[in-house]
């Protein structure tokens, strides 16, 4: 089939990596614009555009894709087709119906289950200990298209949402490719999806981030965890915001949620049962570093705590 590819992010590239070495031609991608980046604020192409541009594939980077003029080039490229993972815009019904056999979406959630921007971080944050992923296609609802295809990921015990994105995206641009394939036969049949179990995934916020250490540790470590590597877990002492890395929950004396006790090399935090033990902080302005060095240079007095 005759493709225009819709994504965004490093976590698409695996499903363009495997359309690229199938029999589908990809005839163009559409991706989000430009966006400033770094200290210079200088305009950066996202990972999607950089693809192309070193195959020499057209990009299209359309503000909205409800845009006349994406539209007819769209029309003039006349897709079979339009796979989409983390495009990260709403594309109308006007677009949806362009290509013969519309846009299918690789989401990474098994649906009806975490609909919306951020499936992964909210199936880590509640303690899922099971998700996966599914193609489905594209309608005016959010993600609420029937399924052709779909596959299930254990969520390990350390998972961040990180790692779990990383196994997913792989995993699921085989199952992306196979539906295509489908479609192209004739083979393909789409799903409804269940009317129960239905969740929402909204994206996660920085409010959302913030470690609430009044929580039980396993709470403390599913929120760090799911906001890892992006918004990022965070703390504040002494009313300066510090980054968290992944940490563990440890058996050991109880400590007042958010009191700080360093025992050697090891940096316990209270949470509402047992303590948990840091790894690596980012204080701001700082680069990461092991929580114990960092404390010791502040000259931490007892009793002190994150809020």
């Amino acid at each position: 089939m005759r493709l225009v590819f819709a994504g965004t992010p490093e976590v698409a590239l695996p499903t363009l990596d495997a359309i690229a070495a199938s029999g589908h031609e990809l005839a163009a991608v559409v991706t989000r614009p430009d966006a400033p980046s770094g200290r210079g604020r200088r305009l950066v192409r996202s990972p999607v555009g950089q693809w192309a541009d070193g195959r020499g594939i057209e990009v299209l980077t359309p503000q909205r894709p409800r845009e006349p003029e994406f539209q007819d080039r769209l029309r003039a490229i006349a897709p079979d087709c339009a796979p989409v993972v983390a495009y990260g815009a709403l594309v109308p019904p006007a677009a949806l119906v362009i290509p013969r056999l519309g846009w299918v979406n690789l989401h990474f959630s098994l649906l009806p289950a975490w609909r919306g921007a951020a499936p992964v971080q909210h199936a880590v944050l509640h303690g899922d200990d099971l998700t996966g992923a599914c193609v489905f296609q594209l309608e005016e609802g959010l993600d609420t298209g029937p399924v052709y295809g779909s596959l299930t990921e254990e969520i390990r015990p350390t998972d961040t949402a990180g790692d779990l994105l990383e196994r997913l995206a792989v995993s699921g641009a085989k199952v992306m490719v196979e539906v295509l394939d489908a479609l192209a036969d004739g083979r393909a049949v789409a799903v409804p999806q269940a009317v129960e179990g239905v969740s929402m995934a909204p994206k996660i916020t920085a409010e959302d981030a913030r470690v609430r250490w009044g929580e039980p540790a396993f709470a403390v470590d599913r929120r760090v965890r799911a906001c890892t590597p992006a918004p990022g877990a965070w703390t504040t002492l002494r009313g300066e915001r510090v980054k968290l890395g992944t940490l563990r929950p440890v058996r050991a004396e109880g400590l007042p949620p958010g009191e700080v006790r360093v025992e050697r090399d090891t940096v316990l935090v209270g949470t509402a049962t047992t303590p948990v033990s840091l790894g690596e902080v980012r204080p701001a302005g700082k680069k990461p570093m092991p929580a114990a060095a960092w404390l010791r240079g502040l000259r931490l007095a007892e009793g002190e705590r994150f809020e």
